[in-house]
């Protein structure tokens, strides 16, 4: 549980593998999607036969829970229930009332976590479970630990890269987070990264034909926010009977820029929305949350992602200052619901029992291992300046650019990104510095 005080005893990791399929074995490359909080056992199985077959021949793929997460020893902080109406409560405050009643909500979660999981509480960081990704590596019986990260999982590369150096071997970190930022320049950068995705997906929209949307980038987005204004206060009905609220319907926008593979999704879910039937922006909503049903949800996701993230980070500011920060985002913001939200989203943070007492800091390492590193032009979660601001900081890393949409690349539909990431898996072969795919 606590590498530093082994009297508290041990936990329990859930970890998969799915086994090669060839005959030229060369070892094992753990997977992890990203998060924080998201559970990674099955993850390994789709990596091989959707992202990777042509690697799964010759490696394992090994997924697991990190702490906190899943199957493993997991954390609780929000029942179902709680989890639902959280995720539903208006999450851009414009009242006195409002704000009182958003940044209470905020502090129950750290509250829940010390009443429904006082043990794992504040074991859930990244630091512990880099420890624990090295005692998977000697469980697999590897000198060096391989690694297939996307999103958060950088973030927990990056950590074991610093942390075991000389036990690196083949390491492939796609949508890389900056580990120099704290919660609100995080937020802030994806601001900026939903904004420009978001006026993207218009613009594909018009290309393709009739825009059911609008004639134009800006009306399809005045349209958008015409909507959530009106969400604001008159919650749209959905089928399951529901309300879409203002927050869950800026959720579905944020769900969709994820991934080109949701933008039919969302115009379909939009014009619907407009019809007056909220049922596919809310089913969209519950695909980025996990949400299964009114107060059911796949997995404890929610609250592993708090958990972890705001033990991680310094303490975000008090409703003040994150109400400053609001305005300030929205104010060119192309819809400013979307930036304010993601300021006020650090209010559980603001709110949180206790923190990592190490700051944020850039990654430094000893490493002589190749890192290879993707970034994405216009990815809304991870921006790609933090993909360059790690490539900087790693001194044996390539950054591999792929010039299109969407969150994280490998897996994406790029042969060129494909090709490159199963070569360097496969041989070690790096691609040529400053190589860039076309979207």
């Amino acid at each position: 549980m606590d590498y530093t005080n082994l009297d508290l005893g041990d936990i329990s990791i859930a970890v998969s593998r799915t086994v090669h399929t060839g005959p030229n074995f060369q070892g094992s490359i753990v997977v992890n999607p990203g998060g924080p909080g998201s559970p990674g056992l099955e993850f390994a199985s789709y990596v091989a036969k959707e992202i990777a077959p042509t690697v799964a021949k010759d490696f394992d793929f090994i997924g697991f829970d990190p702490r906190g997460v899943g199957k493993s020893a997991a954390v609780t902080c929000m029942t179902s229930k709680q989890t639902a109406q959280w995720l539903s409560m208006d999450s851009t405050p414009d009242t006195p009332a409002e704000t009182a009643a958003l940044m209470k909500s905020a502090g129950k979660i750290s509250q829940g976590c010390l009443k429904y999981s006082p043990r794992m509480a504040s074991k859930v960081g990244t630091p512990f479970a880099t420890q624990d990704l090295d005692l998977l590596r000697s469980a697999l019986h590897e000198d060096k630990l391989n690694w297939l990260g996307f999103s958060y999982g950088t973030t927990l590369g990056a950590s074991y890269i610093q942390a075991f150096p000389n036990r690196v071997g083949r390491f492939v970190l796609d949508g890389a987070v900056d580990p120099a930022l704290n919660g609100m320049q995080l937020s802030f950068g994806q601001s900026q990264g939903f904004q420009k995705a978001f006026q993207n997906y218009a613009q594909k929209c018009l290309q393709q034909g009739p825009c059911p949307l609008g004639s134009t980038r800006t009306a399809i987005t005045a349209r958008v926010n015409s909507l959530l204004a009106r969400l604001d206060t008159r919650p749209l009905r959905t089928k399951d009977g529901t309300p879409l609220t203002q927050s869950l319907g800026t959720s579905a926008i944020f769900t969709a820029m994820y991934s080109t593979d949701m933008w039919e999704l969302l115009t379909s879910a939009l014009t619907s929305a407009y019809q007056g039937d909220g049922t596919g922006l809310l089913e969209l909503s519950w695909m980025g949350s996990d949400q299964t049903g009114p107060a059911t949800f796949g997995s404890n996701m929610q609250s592993a992602y708090y958990a972890i993230d705001c033990w991680d980070l310094p303490a975000t500011p008090a409703a003040a200052s994150l109400a400053s920060a609001a305005q300030k985002w929205a104010k060119n913001a192309p819809i400013p619901e979307m930036a304010k939200s993601m300021s006020w989203s650090n209010a559980p943070c603001s709110r949180w029992f206790a923190h990592d007492t190490n700051p944020p800091t850039a990654a430094t390492s000893s490493t002589a291992a190749p890192i290879l590193i993707i970034g994405t032009r216009f990815d809304p979660a991870t921006p790609y300046a933090w993909a360059r601001a790690l490539n900087a900081q790693l001194a044996t890393s390539t950054l591999l650019t792929y010039g299109g949409n969407g969150h994280t690349a490998f897996g994406g539909g790029s042969t060129c990104i494909d090709s490159s990431v199963n070569s360097y898996l496969l041989t070690g072969l790096m691609p040529q510095p400053g190589k860039s795919c076309p979207a």
